[in-house]
């Protein structure tokens, strides 16, 4: 029997704008801090930046196209912050907003539904000048703009999310560095990703002012499936102590209106916490519609060896640093899992998909769970006939829509799946050496080629059946 997704199952590809528009000095644009950060030299490999990207800016257009002619019935996008509200204060720029007014227009005459993420890290720069997300007015600047962009498009657009990973912008951009901004100061991640949470509280409020009462409102976490090495008390410790600051950090407040006492307690050596003001928590916990789901590579940890000198974290899946994304839990262990990996030599484990779908069931049952990111990086190359062949990323995406069904068996209330990425970008720091896309992108020519995991995916999303592997 063939494996069937439920009916009105989503089928959708996602992307990022600093990823993939270009154009950063168009139509009213200012820099964000990705952009301040990749024209730093020696913070993105090849000294590549996002000011072309794919061209997506100017190639709209025949991006929807694309997105109808394999079968797409949602697409996920994040809106440029410095593009429609310049300085992080103030007003909307139209221009801004029409570039994306024109995009959700395309996209409803495509039948293919529009998912919007206010932020995807590219926080204005003036903003970042002023202490970026480290400091609490930052928080009250994104919900402004969520009434900005919710005001200009939510009469179109019913799929709402607030963030996207937040961990990544706090721990990742202010406490390993290897992310935009590139600071390296520990209390300032706790404090951002307070501050992330707030703002996420703060623009959920807005949102509900300003949507029609349709509108479905939600969060993209990157919650981490946190495997203990042994069954040994020290690695049960490591595995809790990163489980925190992963994913309790962010769904203590946003799910359950507190703060989880361990995490206080794992950092009070650090900060005690006083920037959670009072009534903080009552604001982050809000009702929501969805919770997205972003999933790559479950961890390993362990407790360091004894007598070993703290280094920091190894082997957790991000770019290297001497500075740990991970404040009071510094001399946690990770470890490389054994098996298969991809080109960002991640593991292929869909085991780890499966148990946070199932964690999320139980932890907020009644709220609709999306898989909103979810992919891998080969290194995919044209055929001399132009083809592009990329059988590991099906054999990939196979494994893991089967854990997805295999939770919607079990039980989990999940409404849909974004592929990362719709086509191969700037990916971050890896700049454009690693490509995620299902449609490959020459960046000489910038012609878009669907690679065969593409055509796969369109069978999928036009039966709702998964298709088998091909042979070969």
């Amino acid at each position: 029997m063939p494996e069937s997704f439920p009916p009105g199952f989503l089928w959708g590809a996602a992307t990022a704008a600093y990823q993939i528009e270009g154009a950063v000095r168009e139509g009213g644009r200012t820099p964000s801090i990705w952009d301040t950060f990749s024209h730093t030299p020696g913070k993105v490999l090849g000294g590549d930046t996002g000011d072309d990207a794919v061209e997506h800016y100017h190639r709209r257009s025949q991006d929807v196209r694309l997105m109808a002619d394999l079968d797409l019935t949602a697409y996920r996008f994040s809106v440029s912050w410095s593009r429609v509200q310049p300085t992080g204060r103030g007003p909307g720029v139209q221009r801004g907003l029409d570039f994306y007014r024109g995009l959700v227009d395309e996209l409803l005459e495509q039948g293919i539904s529009p998912s919007l993420t206010l932020y995807h890290w590219d926080l204005p720069q003036e903003l970042e000048t002023s202490g970026g997300w480290p400091e609490r007015d930052t928080a009250y600047r994104f919900a402004e703009y969520a009434q900005i962009v919710a005001e200009a498009l939510g009469d179109r657009v019913e799929m709402w999310t607030t963030l996207n990973e937040p961990w990544c912008s706090a721990f990742l951009g202010y406490g390993s560095g290897v992310h935009a901004p590139g600071r390296t100061d520990p209390v300032a991640a706790l404090r951002a990703a307070h501050h992330l949470n707030l703002g996420h509280g703060l623009a959920v409020q807005a949102l509900r002012a300003a949507l029609p009462a349709r509108a479905r409102l939600g969060v993209s976490l990157n919650p981490s499936a946190v495997r203990p090495l042994s069954a040994s008390p020290e690695d049960a410790d490591a595995q809790r102590r990163i489980d925190a600051l992963a994913n309790r950090v962010f769904t203590g407040p946003m799910l359950k209106g507190a703060y989880p006492a361990d995490l206080l307690a794992d950092t009070a050596h650090l900060t005690d916490w006083s920037f959670v003001q009072d009534g903080d928590t009552a604001a982050i916990k809000q009702p929501l519609d969805m919770l997205g789901i972003n999933y790559y590579a479950p961890a390993v940890v362990s407790a360091a060896p004894e007598n070993a000198a703290e280094e920091g974290p190894r082997n957790d899946g991000h770019a290297a640093s001497e500075h740990s994304p991970w404040p009071g839990s510094e001399s946690v262990c990770f470890h490389q899992p054994p098996g298969e990996l991809t080109a960002m030599e991640w593991s292929v484990d869909p085991s780890g998909l499966y148990d946070l779908l199932m964690r999320y069931s139980r932890e907020v049952p009644g709220t609709a769970l999306l898989i909103t990111e979810n992919g891998a990086a080969y290194d995919d190359k044209p055929d001399p006939e132009g083809a592009v062949h990329d059988p590991d990323r099906i054999r990939y995406l196979h494994g893991h829509l089967a854990a997805v069904h295999r939770a919607i068996e079990d039980g989990a209330d999940v409404r849909g799946y974004f592929l990362w990425s719709l086509m191969d970008n700037f990916e971050w720091a890896y700049g454009y050496s690693k490509r995620f896309g299902a449609v490959y992108v020459d960046y000489e020519t910038q012609a878009r080629t669907p690679k065969s995991s593409a055509r796969w995916y369109a069978q999928l999303a036009r039966t709702g059946e998964l298709p088998g592997i091909p042979a070969g």
